[in-house]
């Protein structure tokens, strides 16, 4: 048999004995229930071993017995035993018990009602275990109890009204659980009760009346809760209430005054309420208040309260209210006990109230968040006791006196936020026990004082934003215990000191926005403990020592806008990397695949740097990366589909690099994608419509690529979008009228592409384009819509070098805000609007001169130089046209006189030959038919024989301008009739 299997058998003769002996009349009643109780029970630490009939009853563990002859049970503790299972029903027997503690176990279950029958039960602690459901009903026939500590469980459900039957009660416990409804209004009739404990619960509604009845209630703490409407005034009435807290509800109206009249009271919390008005006066006459907490409230006025008379008070606690004025002047004296007094984010004012210097005992002093001014006095260290001094957030001036060096207890010094100025004092090196010190946002300069590294407990040193130069510390290294440093915006110069690196639980540096210089230290090996390093703007250079790759504790890093180049490598040793910006250095070689270790990686930036190779397929591990900043490299190939499974993905820069392909269309299943940004690269082919599934896109600039068919109809899903920038492509077709439906839009940019068409009249409707609409270098047609000028917010409009034609929108004029504007190298016409005369020439040029109008000659003037055209071309025309003819006249008469010559001619030879008759010489018909033919080729006549011309007999060879024109219109008719 087993071990368990032993001890069960065990515990079952045990049973099976006191069984027997009840059945032989032996009165052990008591150790049979217990011996069930304990088989009901897993007890792991063994603390209910020795519960065995072969020991004395009374002797068992956790059991206490009566002291007469009948040794009864009256006590079961087995408070904090490890026990678990759930409370056994059997305990109902044991009748006899005036005590069951079952507190901080693992007990679950309910409370079994059964316990009501436990009728001599004066305590029942049931408390820190996991008990759950309601509270029992029949918890209140326990007429004789008088605790009960049931909190720290998962109860739910409503206060059972019935616990108000336990007359006898003292203590009510019932807090951190998940109890709603109200406070029983029956609360009232427990006159006994002594301590009332309702916390962390989500009880709501008001505080009861009747509450006024519990006359010996000392403890009422109900912080935590739901509970609303005012505090009733019948509170005061309870004399004996030493502790009131009522913090984190929703109590509203004035502070009762009654409440002062709690002589007894010490400590007195209601922050986190919604009281308003002014704190009592009558407060003051509290005597023995300690603590007193009325922060986080709608709380006006002055502060009335005195230390002077609250000579018990240790803690004041006044932050986050309305407070106007200042601290009186007699809050104070030399023997207070005041050790707290926080009284920041308020409306206080004034100079350093040195009436605090009389508060010795003070320990922490918080006067953030106010609007105190001055100098610091150099009387602070009167305060030998103080540990924080919280100043922080005022608009306290002048330098930090030097007196603060002997404040030897001081562990925190909070000055950020002030205008505090000059050098940071030599004397802060004997503060022994300073362990952080915030001076951002200051005015501070000169140099850091090398006395600072005498403080040898600083965990953190915030100097943000001052103006400290010099070198950091050369001994910044024996600060062993520093884990924060802050330098950040301000003039440091130099090398990081190598004896930084011996800073051994440094987790957070930030040295940015600085004028440092030099390398890394190798001795930065030593940082194992690094979580932050922020080291851009800077001139840091050089590569990076092999040695960081044992960083294995770094989140983020930022290194950009610095000259480092070489391998990224070195950075790469952390698997717990959450941002990794490196914008801006010179870092060479392929991106590391080992960065998609760091599966929590949320932002990658390597932008602007000299990186080659491709995108690492990779990435796709990197499942919460937010932004990928890969632009201005030298990257090559396509974009690895496997980015796709980085489904949070909202920037995507992947512009000026050399990759190439097609876009791809799973960018359509980044639902969260805000930003794309692919500009100068080589893509080509279409641009996906799944583009349009990104509906959260703010931003999409795709410029200077090879993109090209048309521009898809989805790209109106993208009703987010705000710049839209697809210049420098080959985009062709119309510009989609869908695009009106991306109603966000600031910025949009189509130029530089083959867009054809007219432009969309729906464009007016992006009533919120403002940066720019820019549309040239297109193949635009048609006219401007005039529904561009509802772009009331443009600043920039650029429609040149297109095709358009017809006049300017007269309501192009009304767009106020423009002050860059573009029409030219168009067809344009017509009278320009005259809210355009203060553009310069060059935004009209090349509209074949028919526009008018300021800046260009007036309208007036174009139509007379167009008259003055039409004038000039009719003379012109009127010219030619008499050089034409003339030229015509003068050809006919010469050709005439040539004819005549030859008659003349002709008729001479015939005459000399004999009167017609044939001659021997040159006279023959032959010879003379030749002669005929060299004067058709000469002057290009034909049939000149036909129309041979014969003097006139009457007016003899008469050769005057009637008788060439007849002879003229006698050759035109022989002609005719030879053709015919």
């Amino acid at each position: 048999m087993t071990g368990s299997e032993i001890s069960s058998f065990l515990l079952f003769l045990a049973v099976i004995t006191a069984v027997l002996s009840v059945c032989h009349g032996e009165n052990f009643t008591d150790s049979y229930w217990l011996l069930r109780i304990k088989s009901e029970l897993v007890d792991p630490e063994k603390v209910l071993e020795n519960w065995s009939p072969e020991t004395n009853l009374c002797s068992w563990n956790g059991l206490t017995c009566s002291s007469d002859q009948n040794h009864i049970v009256v006590s079961l503790n087995l408070s904090g035993s490890g026990l678990s299972g759930s409370i056994p029903k059997e305990l109902q027997n044991l009748t006899s018990l005036q005590t069951l503690d079952l507190s901080l176990n693992s007990l679950t279950g309910q409370i079994p009602p059964m316990l009501g029958r436990l009728q001599n039960l004066r305590t029942l602690l049931l408390h820190s275990n996991y008990l759950s459901g309601n509270i029992p009903e029949e918890i209140g026939l326990l007429k004789n109890l008088q605790v009960l500590r049931i909190g720290d469980n998962m109860l739910s459900g409503e206060i059972t009204p019935t616990i108000c039957n336990l007359i006898e009660l003292r203590v009510l416990a019932i807090a951190y659980c998940q109890l709603n409804g109200s406070i029983p209004v029956e609360i009232g009739s427990l006159k006994h009760l002594m301590s009332l404990d309702l916390q962390n619960n989500s009880l709501s509604g008001n505080i009861p009346e009747e509450i006024r009845g519990c006359k010996e209630l000392q403890n009422f703490a109900a912080s935590n809760n739901m509970l609303e409407g005012e505090l009733p005034s019948s509170m005061g009435s309870l004399k004996s209430l030493q502790l009131l807290n009522l913090a984190n509800n929703s109590l509203s109206g004035n502070i009762p005054v009654p409440l002062s009249s709690l002589s007894n009271l010490t400590y007195l919390n209601l922050l986190g309420n919604r009281f308003r008005g002014n704190i009592p006066l009558e407060f003051n006459q509290l005597l023995q208040l300690q603590v007193l907490d009325l922060s986080r409230n709608n709380l006006s006025g002055n502060i009335t309260l005195l230390n002077t008379q609250l000579k018990s008070l240790e803690v004041l606690v006044l932050s986050d209210n309305a407070l106007t004025g200042s601290i009186p002047s007699n809050f104070c004296f030399r023997n207070s006990n005041l050790q707290q007094l926080l009284l920041a984010r308020n409306m206080l004012f004034g100079k350093f109230p040195l009436e605090l210097l009389s508060c010795s005992s003070l320990q922490q002093l918080d006067l953030s968040d106010n609007s105190f001014e001055g100098e610091l006095s150099p009387m602070l260290d009167r305060l030998e006791s103080l540990t924080d001094l919280l100043l922080n957030n005022n608009s306290f001036s002048g330098n930090l006196p030097p007196q603060i060096g002997n404040m030897s207890n001081l562990q925190n010094l909070f000055l950020f936020g002030n205008m505090i100025k000059g050098s940071l004092p030599v004397e802060i090196g004997k503060l022994q026990r300073l362990k952080a010190i915030y001076l951002y946002d200051n005015q501070m300069s000169r140099e850091i004082p090398w006395e600072l590294t005498n403080c040898t407990n600083l965990t953190e040193i915030d100097f943000f934003g001052n103006h400290f130069i010099g070198s950091i510390p050369e001994m910044i290294g024996k600060l062993k215990n520093l884990v924060l440093l802050q330098l950040r915006q301000n003039d440091l110069s130099g090398p990081i000191p190598p004896s930084l690196g011996y800073c051994r639980k440094l987790q957070f540096l930030a040295l940015a926005d600085n004028k440092l210089s030099g390398s890394l230290p190798p001795t930065f090996r030593f940082l194992s403990e690094l979580s932050t390093i922020t080291l851009y703007n800077n001139s840091f250079k050089g590569p990076l020592p092999l040695s960081l790759f044992l960083l294995k504790k770094l989140k983020i890093i930022n290194f950009s806008h610095n000259r480092f180049n070489g391998s990224i490598y070195p950075l790469t040793g952390s698997n717990s990397l959450t941002a990794f910006d490196l914008t801006n250095n010179s870092f060479s070689g392929p991106i590391p695949p080992r960065l998609a270790k760091s599966r929590n990686l949320t932002r990658l930036r390597l932008a602007h740097n000299y990186l080659t190779g491709s995108i690492p397929s990779e990435f796709s591990q990197l499942t919460e990366l937010n932004f990928l900043d890969l632009s201005f490299n030298n990257l090559i190939g396509e974009v690895s589909p496997q980015l796709s499974g980085c489904k949070k993905l909202e920037h995507l820069l992947l512009s000026n690099n050399q990759l190439a392909g097609t876009m791809p269309s799973w960018l359509g299943s980044l639902k969260d994608l805000g930003e794309l940004d692919f500009s100068s690269n080589n893509f080509h082919g279409t641009l996906p419509s799944e583009l349009g599934k990104c509906s959260k896109l703010l931003k999409v600039s795709l410029y200077s690529n090879n993109l090209s068919s048309m521009i898809p109809k989805e790209i109106g899903n993208l009703t987010s979008l705000n710049v839209l920038n697809l210049q420098r492509n080959n985009f062709s077709g119309s510009i989609p009228s869908t695009i009106q439906q991306c109603k966000k839009l600031y910025e949009l940019r189509l130029s530089e592409n083959s867009l054809t068409g007219s432009i969309p009249d729906e464009l007016g409707r992006l009533t919120e384009l403002q940066v720019i609409l820019d549309l040239s270098k297109n193949k635009l047609t048609g006219e401007i819509p005039p529904s561009l000028g509802n772009l009331m917010k443009l600043e920039r409009l650029n429609l040149s070098s297109n095709q358009l034609q017809g006049q300017v929108p007269s309501s192009l004029g009304k767009l106020r805000s423009m002050h860059v504007l573009n029409l030219s190298n168009n067809h344009l016409q017509g009278r320009i609007p005259t809210t355009f005369s203060s553009f310069p020439l060059s935004s009209f040029m090349g509209n074949d001169d028919k526009l008018c109008g300021p800046p260009l000659v007036s309208c007036m003037e174009l139509e007379r130089q167009g008259k003055k055209r039409l004038s000039n071309t009719a003379v012109a025309s009127i010219i030619v046209g008499i050089v034409l003819t003339s030229t015509a006249i003068c050809l006919v008469m010469l050709y005439i006189m040539l004819r005549i010559w030859c008659n003349w001619r002709k008729v001479s030879i015939s005459t000399s030959d004999g009167g017609g008759g044939v001659g021997v010489v040159g006279g023959g018909p032959e010879h003379r038919k030749e002669e005929l033919d060299q004067e058709r080729w000469a002057f290009g006549y034909w049939n000149v024989d036909s129309m041979a011309l014969v003097p006139s007999k009457d007016k003899g060879t008469d050769n005057s301008t009637s008788s060439c024109i007849f002879h003229l219109k006698m050759d035109t008719e022989a002609k005719e009739n030879t053709t015919v």
